[in-house]
Parts: structure tokens; sequence; C-alpha cells
């Protein structure tokens, strides 16, 4: 059975994405040990939660996320998209969704930053993390390698790793050029090969976004101690534990390494 489940922007197939309906429901699946989230700030400075760019996807708000104040985003409805039960969620401040799940699960929060667009916010998000006292529960993660060398600058001590969705050759070169430890890589570019590589140079593998099974049970058999990054906690729970349990009762399913 492979260590981890890592759910991808909370339980983001149950509830909509980014919200504390979708963290608490990841914290609630005893087999999820790490969460996924994005920040990105108000016009104001509030570190808070979303993926996109915009407001239009999840959220009945309009317009870049960083023209807006966090008096107005906190009132914007970012449930309905996904379901009317979760009408009138909210969305989250980076330092609500720390409360939240300090002690509970370990966190890879992506920076969702390119060229200039937030000034400061590598040292807004460190700022909020130390407040909380979990600069060992995260790794701060970005496409932007700019803002990852911020974060090295600012804090040394938190870890940090590069999101990629490609192979390039000099991929650990560059993570080690940027003093990190951790690859947030598209699981449709990780190969056995590189995964053995990365375990071997002490870096930690998160393979995203994995929602079907056979999918995770490929990825899980290159190593054991890859993260599987879903929007299906519950796909992962059937893949690895129900499966495995029925197999071992009725002796017809065998899976993993001897």
């Amino acid at each position: 059975m492979p260590d981890y489940c890592a759910a991808h922007r909370g339980f983001s197939g149950a509830a909509p994405e980014n919200t504390m309906a979708a963290v608490k429901l990841a914290m609630e699946d005893p087999y999820v040990k790490w969460i996924e989230v994005d920040v990105q700030l108000s016009r104001d400075g509030v570190p808070f939660l979303i993926h996109d760019y915009t407001l239009n996807r999840t959220t009945n708000g309009k317009g870049p996320v960083k023209d807006a104040l966090w008096e107005d985003l906190s009132r914007l409805d970012a449930g309905s998209w996904k379901s009317s039960i979760y009408s009138g969620e909210r969305l989250v401040t980076l330092d609500d969704f720390l409360t939240a799940v300090k002690g509970r699960l370990l966190v890879n929060l992506e920076i969702k930053t390119e060229a200039d667009k937030y000034p400061g916010i590598e040292q807004t998000v460190i700022d909020r993390v130390k407040k909380h006292g979990m600069e060992k529960e995260v790794v701060l993660t970005s496409f932007d390698t700019g803002a990852l060398r911020n974060v090295r600058r600012i804090n040394g001590e938190i870890r940090t790793g590069i999101i990629i969705d490609g192979r390039p050759a000099d991929l650990l070169d560059r993570l080690r050029s940027l003093g990190s430890d951790f690859l947030s890589i598209s699981y449709r570019h990780l190969t056995p090969e590189l995964a053995a590589k990365a375990a071997d140079a002490g870096i930690q593998v998160m393979a995203w976004t994995i929602d079907d099974g056979k999918s995770m049970k490929r990825i899980a058999e290159m190593h054991p101690g890859i993260l599987i990054c879903t929007n299906r906690p519950d796909v992962w729970r059937q893949t690895f534990i129900e499966k495995r349990s029925a197999g071992s009762r009725f002796g017809f399913f065998k899976w993993g390494r001897k």
C-alpha cells in the first residue's frame, strides 16, 4: 500500500474546491495525510484560498482576484457552482485554513503567482505559517521559480518544491539549485526512473491529479513513498484499502510489492 493520500484542493471531488467544506471532508477521511490548496492575495493583501486568477469559475463574482478587496471577497458564494447543497459556502482565509488543519494534516501550499502579480506574497504566506507554528508541517510550492527563490531567501527552514507539467532532463538539477526537496509533477510525466532518482536524491514526489484507480496503482508501484494527489480520496480508499481488504478475506486479489 502506498504511504499517502493527498487531497487536491481538499476533497474537491465531493465539495467545492479550496473551501472549508472540502477541507473538512478531507480531514474526516482517515487515509488522507496531506492536503493541497492554492493561495493568492486580495487587493488589500489578505491571503486566501483560490485556484484561478479570476473569480468567474468558482464564485459568483467576476474579474481578477488581485483587484478585489477582502471585504467584498468574503461575501461571495464559493459553493453554488458545485452544488446547491453548498450554496453560501465562503472563500477561506489562509489563517482560517491553517487553524483548521494544524496538527491534523500536512500541507502542500501552492503560491499562485506569475511574474510580479503579487509582490510580497512570499513574505505574507511565510508570516502566516510562522504565526501558526507550522514551519515543519508545510511545504511551499509554485510553478514560479522566482517565488521559490524568494521563499528560500526569506526563510531557509520552510520546505519548498517545484510544480511542473513536464519532464525536462535537468529537473533534479533545478530542484537542487533551488534548495528544494519536493517535486509536484503531473502523473503523466512521472516515470519509474525519475521516481527512483528522486528518492535516491532525498526528494519527495507528489503526483497530480489522479482520480482513477488504475492510474493510482500504476504510479504507486513506481515507489511506495509517492504522494498520490487526488480530487477523490474515496477512490484512493477503494483502490488501496477496500479492495485489498476484500482480497485478503476471499483470496482473489493481489497487489503490491513482496
